[in-house]
């Protein structure tokens, strides 16, 4: 019974990571002004949900 809730939290959370990962994308490329700002942006949409949780932990002291 708890390996069928942890797969489905786990589920849940790739999704939550996966929209993140688009609006970042979109987000990056949209405002690049040359080809490697670009690739910039595509790498910075990778990091970008790690960093907000990792704020966010600091921020309430876990």
């Amino acid at each position: 019974m708890k390996t069928k809730l942890k797969e489905k939290m786990m589920d849940q959370n790739c999704a939550i990571y996966g929209l993140a990962f688009i609006g970042a994308l979109v987000y990056y490329i949209q405002q690049a002004t040359s080809f490697w700002m670009g690739v910039l942006g595509v790498l910075k949409a990778f990091v970008w949900p790690a960093l907000l949780i990792y704020k966010l932990f600091e921020f309430l002291k876990i």
